[in-house]
């Protein structure tokens, strides 16, 4: 199952890959597909936000729409999630390191009191890596050095927990709430503001933390460096009680006649997790299979557990486990490795060793002798269909033991066989049943000391439990009978190879995905530059397939591992309209008492209390106490944007963009088409439109076959919708994208199979076309609980442009209510549905307004405008369609979209244009700063959300605040129609002016991979955003003053007085609203 992992930026998501999971390498074989398995064992990862809608990029458009989002399952024909396999697996990539290259000497390394335990060149990432012990403390650091100038660092302790108060998850949380050296109240949030940091976050794991870094600019990294080494061996919050209340819980009274209640950041995180369907099967699955150790409770903090926690365990957990002799620690990329020594030196020598080591070692779960049966209740919506709303996973542990290297690499390939794709015969089995609705459970996983494997169905009649899981180990059988197709390994071979080759890490820096691969090891007392060798075992396996078949491969693995092993934990998930309603009367309950049991000067004493942590929250740091925080000068920031080599041309008449970049032999292309002559009444069917295209059969191939040739001849491809506004332009751009990778000498099989999946694909299966729409939909009502803050943006964008209603209409609200009529139209006028699929493409697909971008060196571009060109040829010609008439926007009001939760999504939105305000690039400082401060004190910090942010559409000119899991709701509005106060009251100094203005240019210069470069160029030809407007934008950043901040406050006034409100949100809350502002919202039931 996929494991829970807590990050303290939810913010930050956006850095992370679609579907990150920091996994041990060979386990990314398996879960190449979490989009198409739908996993119910999402990572929890908790930690700080910094707005998911803010892009890294000024590059890339502001509010831009991908859809289908993230929950669907149109993303690549292999549905092959390029992050699993690169987050964990680089192979050739461009970061380069001589095995030549000059060694640290052991007198130098002897003279910062380190010895060199052992030191290797690792072919696979083309790094030189050495390990490290500290002489004095035991602390092991790995030095792994090459030229890839996004250099890492990150720290990482053993932290087992004994109970679920959520002690390691609170610490991970606190420590960056001031230090010995930089004693101000978050120094965290000074480095989101003012730093170049290409990755700046924190993780919890179920054993263990992790604290890491990333930055191009040498000066910035190893000031990131010295802020979180003092904050995890120095924080304040060990001597703070305040910070412990703010990110743990306290209770919370505002005056003595009031209702007590729980606050704490944390704690609401928490919340959110737990009134997600899918996070509560993920954790009862954790804790049933690993009863007897630090598994079977849950790192992260259950809510009915948090408030148990005392400040003294707190305080002696810090002390215990955050200690040199119980760290691991790494430094990668093309700083001086002797300086990484120095600095470390600085710290460790301020410690003597410590028994932390030995009393943090994780415990081996021993075997069950028999199986487990759990039946578990979750929160469901009260009056909705409950037929088939049940869940069902079976989950093994697969090993009582860690397992060895060899057996690791196979079973990660027999996942990714069995589930890798929707293709895979234990996916397509399971839905092609028609007992559920979509998959879940994560597969293989192997993070953890113990390896364990999980699988099941959500979408389930209760009468058809018993039948998901006599047909999930009936499969399973026959699998191990039968083995598989020779096709299907080869693609599976064909997709592993290429992503190790490709090492496409996204946004997500490759020195920290290497990072969490070794620690997967490391942090269990194992060698930590094995995870990072594949190459050997790989060939061995490859070589064992074609000696012995893959059949003597697999099937003893699926005996042994899984059809004959006892440790089974059986989890059946059950509807309960009432659980919600019954969890908040409990803690209602639980707190009632507490006020009854004090007396009134305890009472007095309390909201005191309450009042005298908000002051604190609520004051600026000194400026003294702000200028601690080392930052970078306006000077250390070019003047000029980042370059990207564009060549415009034509072949045949179309228009072709080249990027001339060096891709280590991959060529990434994209073929766009208009999508604006399309019927609006056709637009909520695209999504599902591109799904069909990747997973329907044509004439010739079953889909099967077609999705197994993608996976042997290219690196994936994906179609999907893209929507934005244009900035001084009533209509949207909106186009199809088809996207797709291979290595040179495969382009011509590329555009080949991405031809045919345009244009021969037949929309005829009527079966797997409802099983699409039961995923799609059961993937929306999933996004509805865990991102109802995009939920809410996408609602609030509808209300205010036809950009929005478009992109509301294919993945938000109505797209879920089209979901659901659709089910039964398929039903009853399939010959309606498929013609109008055929209309989509019909419409979409001609040589006239269509667009190819191609990314790849200058050799492997000229060799591919031949295949280009036959593609195009192939492509219908047709005269000039005129546009659509699209011009439809939802009603203005107030909305409260009312699902099961324990914690609300608040967002209240308006344009700024309609104002008269002319973008400038200012307000790009302005929206940063105010999620940095504003909104993160307030929403946050006081307010005990785990996140706050606005976010400027530079586009179409919408400026919406939101909040994440957020135990407020009108408090959270009143904070957002506070801001144009806030800006209009504002000093501030030129240093913390300057810090503003250089984490800005951070976002705007974010790291980006070849491919990332060439596609954000695309973006901006359709967009229409030019060099010179790129430089203008830069120049007006650079020189941001005080005085636009304040005019700024003016504009922002609009969202106050003119905004939409819609709030994702609990009954309760929004009653309790209703009734204080007389019938604010109008109430939207959507679960």
């Amino acid at each position: 199952m996929e494991r829970a992992i807590f990050l303290r930026n939810p913010n930050k998501l956006h850095l992370l890959p679609r579907h990150y999971s920091p996994r041990n390498f060979f386990s990314l074989f398996s879960s190449s597909s979490k989009s198409a398995r739908s996993s119910s064992f999402t990572r929890r990862i908790l930690h700080r936000p910094i707005s998911p809608l803010t892009p890294r990029s000024l590059l890339l458009p502001r509010r831009c729409r991908f859809l289908p989002l993230s929950d669907t399952t149109y993303s690549s024909s292999f549905h092959f999630n390029k992050h699993h396999f690169s987050s964990a697996s680089p192979h050739a990539i461009a970061t380069q390191c001589s095995p030549g290259v000059s060694t640290l000497p052991d007198e130098v390394a002897a003279k910062y009191g380190f010895e060199k335990v052992s030191e290797e060149f690792i072919g696979e990432c083309k790094s030189k890596a050495v390990l490290f012990k500290h002489k004095k403390t035991g602390a092991e650091v790995m030095s792994v050095s090459n030229d890839d100038e996004n250099k890492v660092f990150g720290i990482v302790f053993r932290t087992p927990p004994k109970d679920s108060t959520g002690i390691p998850h609170i610490l991970e949380h606190s420590v960056l709430c001031g230090s010995r050296k930089y004693p101000l109240k978050e120094p965290f949030v000074e480095l989101l503001k003012g730093s170049l940091h290409t990755f700046l976050n924190a993780f919890t794991y179920p054993d263990r933390t992790c604290y890491p870094v990333a930055s191009t600019n040498t000066k910035d990294f190893y000031n990131l460096v010295d802020v979180y080494l003092d904050a995890v061996f120095f924080p304040k919050c060990v001597e703070d009680h305040h910070t412990f209340q703010q990110e743990g819980w306290h209770f919370e009274l505002n005056n003595p006649s009031e209702e007590i209640s729980y606050k704490g950041v944390v704690f609401n995180e928490m919340k959110g997790v737990y009134s997600q369907p899918d996070n509560i099967l993920g954790r009862t699955a954790q804790l049933a299979l690993f009863p007897d150790n630090t598994y079977g409770v849950d790192s992260g903090g259950d809510p009915k557990v948090i408030p148990k926690l005392t400040f003294e365990q707190f305080k002696e957990f810090h002390g215990k486990y955050y200690h040199p002799s119980n760290a691991r620690i790494w430094f990668y990329g093309d700083d001086d490795p002797t300086e990484r020594l120095r600095i470390l030196s600085e710290y460790l020598d301020m410690f003597d060793a410590s028994s932390a080591s030995n009393e943090s070692r994780i415990e081996q779960q021993k075997f069950f002798s028999e199986p487990v049966r759990i039946v578990e209740k979750y929160p469901a919506g009260d009056g909705s269909d409950l037929k088939k709303k049940h869940m069902v996973c079976l989950n093994w542990l697969l090993a009582d033991k860690p397992l060895d290297l060899e057996t690791e690499l196979t079973l990660g390939f027999l996942d990714h066989l069995m589930l890798g794709t929707p293709a895979s015969p234990l996916t397509k089995i399971l839905l092609d049943s028609g007992l559920g609705d979509a998959i879940v459970g994560g597969g293989v996983e192997d993070e953890l000391l113990q390896p364990q494997f999980s699988i099941g169905l959500k979408g389930v009649s209760k009468e058809d439990i018993e039948k998901v899981e006599e047909l999930v180990m009936g499969t399973l059988k026959k699998l191990a009978e039968e083995g598989f197709e020779t096709d299907a390994v080869e693609a599976s071979m064909n997709t592993i190879e290429f992503s190790l080759r490709e090492n496409n890490t996204g946004s997500f820096p490759r020195g920290l995905s290497l990072m969490l691969q070794s620690i997967s090891k490391w942090i269990y007392d194992m060698d930590p530059f094995e995870p990072l060798k594949y190459e050997k075992p790989l060939m061995a396996l490859k070589a064992r397939i074609a000696e012995e078949g893959s059949k003597a491969v697999f099937s003893p693995l699926i005996e042994k591992f899984i059809l004959n092993n006892p440790h089974r934990v059986t989890i059946e998930m059950q509807p309960d309209p009432e659980k919600a309603s019954r969890d908040e009367a409990a803690e209602r309950e639980i707190l009632e008492k507490v006020k009854a049991s004090m007396t009134e000067e305890e009472l007095a004493e309390l909201a005191h209390a309450t009042q005298e942590l908000r002051l604190k929250q609520e004051t600026p740091d000194p400026p003294e106490a702000l200028r601690s925080v080392p930052s970078l000068s306006l000077l250390d920031i070019p003047k000029e944007p980042i370059h990207i080599p564009t060549e415009a041309g034509d072949i045949n008449g179309v228009k072709v963009l080249k990027h001339d970049l060096f891709t280590n032999d991959v060529l990434y292309a994209e073929i766009v088409f208009n999508m604006r002559s399309l019927k609006q009444e056709l637009l909520p069917l695209v999504p599902l439109f591109c799904q069909s295209l990747l997973e329907m059969g044509t004439k010739d191939l079953t889909f099967v076959q077609l999705n197994q040739l993608i996976g042997r001849k290219t690196g994936g491809i994906s179609v999907y919708p893209f929507t934005s506004s244009v900035q001084g332009r009533e209509d949207p751009c909106s186009h199809i994208i088809a996207r797709g990778k291979a290595m040179a000498g495969r382009v011509e099989d590329l555009f080949n199979l991405v031809n045919c999946i345009l244009q021969e694909v037949q929309f005829t299966d009527q079966q797997r076309f409802k099983q699409f729409v039961s995923q799609s939909k059961a993937g929306m009502e999933n996004r509805l609980r865990g991102s109802g803050h995009r939920i809410a943006a996408t609602r609030m964008d509808a209300k205010l442009n036809v950009t929005g209603w478009i992109s509301e209409q294919m993945g938000g609200v109505s797209y879920l209510e089209f979901l659901q009529a659709l089910e039964e139209r398929v039903d009853q006028d399939w010959d309606g549905v498929s013609s109008s699929l055929e209309e989509i493409r019909t419409s979409l697909l001609s040589k006239n307004g269509c667009l190819i971008n191609m990314t790849a060196d200058g050799k492997n571009l000229t060799n591919s405008e031949k295949h280009v060109s036959k593609f195009l040829d192939l492509l219908p010609s047709k005269s000039f369609v005129e546009a659509a008439a699209w011009n439809a926007r939802l009603s203005p009001g107030n909305e409260a979209i009312v699902i099961p939760t324990q914690v609300n999504y608040v967002g209240k939105a308006a344009n700024i244009y309609d104002t008269g305000y002319q973008l400038n690039g200012s307000a790009y400082v302005i929206s940063k700063y105010i999620s940095n401060t504003w909104l993160w004190d307030r929403v946050r910090v006081s307010g005990g959300a785990y996140g706050g942010f606005c976010d400027l559409d530079t586009h179409s000119g919408v400026f919406s605040f939101l909040s994440y899991r957020d135990p407020n709701l009108l408090k959270t509005l009143d904070v957002y129609d506070g801001t144009g106060a806030f800006l209009h009251q504002l000093e501030m100094d030129e240093d913390t002016l300057s810090k503003a203005i250089i984490g800005t240019i951070g976002d705007v210069d974010s790291y980006q991979l070849p491919d990332a470069k060439g596609y954000s160029s695309l973006l901006r030809y359709l967009l229409g955003i030019t060099e010179e407007e790129r430089q203008k934008r830069r120049e007006e950043i650079l020189s941001t003053s005080l005085k636009d901040f304040k005019e700024f406050g003016e504009v922002i006034e609009a969202v106050k007085d003119k905004g939409v409100t819609v709030a994702v949100a609990s009954p309760d809350d929004v009653d309790a609203a209703n009734k204080e502002r007389s019938n604010y919202f109008d109430v939207k039931k959507a679960l």
